[in-house]
């Protein structure tokens, strides 16, 4: 077998992702706070871009000012509100002759050409159409007498920004008050481990024994129950079987009672002996007909036990009440999870008008600064080349944040036509809407709808209420009309408390008492919901006494 040097020639098709596709896709399943951090990420790496102050207020022709909140008209204000009807403002902007829609490549060598002329002049504040014209023209005769030079410094930029910092500008005085530091109030919860720990070492105990103590710490589960077997924990030391035996004593003295329990039961019986109860009858439901006890067959229970049903019932509170199943849940890890509404859906007049809160996010604008380096003959060609990079991924920034706006606008208005009757009357009038029928209504792709209603709120009448919460599958009933099934396992959810605990509904009667209603279901579909709702079956609600 012979080996050779060849050419070859391969012809393939690929996707490919650029950096500013990519940088959408990503906004468009952002947060407001995940968007409020990525903005101050950009500010701190492009020194192009500059944070307009919160005393200072833009005013009619201020384009140094770039507030990134452009309504769909094309004017861009600072409080983020849309227009209660923008549809030739939102159809426009997806359009071939849109100038969101104007394309640069920055394949070619570092020419900077018309296409993006049209991208800065995106983010204009103010429509001045004729001045833009008269730039034009000017440019033009510019180009005729100075000859061919870069498309970048054709750019007016007295146009489309203004200076950065006003000379008249003066820093207006204010009164700094001595406010308590907020690390003073930040406080870290001590995790399960921590708390056993500590108490550990006020224990005495011989060494060996604290150690694999440690050990069995170490091997503890969210909810406090050991993981593994002694035998296991014996290896680690390794130790032997006695000594592991009464670490494991030791930790399950310990608070919370019920500690490095291996099984439901022996955490249970922990709990009753540190109770005093050990002798209980409950102990010994425990201990010796567990199976049927976790059935919640209290007639069979009560007979193997030679009790009355009432007197069996009344164990059975008892431990429901006393015992904790899960002793390590209160140290359980809490992640907070904040929610910052995208919109708010507010009925003015009879009409519901979509107002985005933009409280937090910062407006943008450009320093002209970089452009009167670009000017400098003495700027080398690298700093010219960087400050042009720069400008284009603050424009792309620019363009990528109102794309986002006017996608979740789209979605948010179509939302409000679907679901009017819910934002008037409640979730008794949700009606059946999928993630296809939006996606079709304003033209994109069903992946992008995902995106955009995924972990977003809006601040609606009936409260903030995850975009994805208006989106339910539904089913037909009697009547033919479409029912969503969210309103059926509400139906199901008030059955179940009107119900009486000493003979509570099976599924079997729901499914039947929803088909008299005209909702036809399976005794099987019925579970499947109550299972949904983490509601337990009838055997479980049943209450004796």
């Amino acid at each position: 077998m012979s080996y050779q040097q060849k050419l070859v020639i391969n012809q393939t098709q690929r996707l490919v992702l650029t950096p500013q596709l990519r940088q959408r896709i990503e906004m468009l399943q952002m947060t407001t706070l995940e968007l409020g951090e990525l903005v101050s990420q950009q500010l701190a790496e492009n020194p192009v871009l500059e944070e307009l102050a919160p005393d200072e207020v833009a005013v009619p022709g201020d384009e140094g000012n770039v507030d990134f909140t452009e309504t769909p008209g094309g004017s861009i204000n600072g409080s983020g509100e849309l227009p209660a009807n923008p549809a030739s403002g939102a159809d426009s902007f997806d359009g071939p002759d849109a100038s969101y829609s104007a394309d640069y490549s920055a394949a070619e060598a570092g020419e900077f050409d018309a296409g993006y002329d049209a991208s800065l002049r995106s983010v204009e504040l103010t429509q001045a159409s004729g001045e833009v014209a008269r730039d034009a023209e000017g440019g033009e005769a510019r180009e005729a007498e100075i000859g061919e030079r870069d498309s970048f410094e054709e750019i007016d930029f007295g146009t489309t920004f203004e200076e950065y910092l006003d000379p008249g500008y003066r820093t207006r005085e204010t009164e700094v008050k001595e406010t308590p530091s907020f690390e003073q109030f930040l406080r870290s919860e001590d995790s399960l481990a921590d708390h056993l720990n500590w108490q550990l070492h006020l224990t005495i105990a011989p060494p060996d024994v604290s150690a694999a103590a440690e050990a069995i710490i170490g091997n503890l589960n969210d909810d406090g129950y050991l993981d593994c077997s002694l035998e296991e924990i014996a290896a680690l030391g390794p130790w032997t079987m006695e000594t592991a035996q009464k670490a494991l004593e030791i930790v399950q003295q310990l608070d919370p009672t019920g500690v490095a329990a291996r099984n439901l039961q022996e955490c249970l019986l922990l709990q009753l002996n540190y109770l005093g109860y050990g002798d209980r009858l409950a102990a010994k439901m425990i201990r010796e007909h567990f199976g049927q006890l976790q059935q919640h067959k209290l007639p069979e229970l009560a007979k193997a036990l030679g009790v009355s049903v009432e007197q069996a019932a009344q164990e059975l509170q008892l431990i429901r009440q006393k015992l904790e199943p899960k002793p390590g849940r209160k140290f359980a890890p809490r992640e907070a999870q904040y929610i910052e509404p995208e919109v708010y859906i507010e009925k003015i007049d009879d009409e519901y008008v979509i107002r985005f809160n933009d409280d937090g996010l910062p407006q943008l604008r450009i320093n002209k600064q970089y452009r009167q380096m670009m000017e400098n003959k003495e700027t080398s060609k690298e700093t010219r080349d960087y400050i042009k990079d720069r400008f284009r991924s603050a424009v792309d920034l620019l363009k990528n944040i109102e794309h986002r706006k006017q996608t979740i606008y789209k979605v948010c208005e179509r939302i409000v036509e679907r679901q009017r009757d819910f934002l008037d009357k409640g979730v008794e009038c949700l009606k059946p809407m999928m993630l296809k029928d939006i996606s079709e209504d304003i033209g994109m792709h069903l992946s992008t709808v995902s995106r955009v209603v995924n972990g977003k709120y809006a601040h609606t009448p009936q409260g903030v209420i995850e975009l994805r919460r208006f989106f339910t599958e539904g089913m037909v009933n009697d009547e033919g009309e479409e029912v969503s099934t969210r309103i059926i396992k509400l139906r199901i959810k008030k059955m179940i408390e009107a119900e009486d605990s000493r003979n509570p509904l099976t599924d079997d009667e729901i499914a039947k008492v929803l088909a008299k209603e005209g909702q036809k279901l399976s005794r099987r579909t019925v579970a499947k919901y109550r299972d949904q709702m983490k509601i337990p079956g009838s055997r479980e609600r049943r209450q004796v006494v």
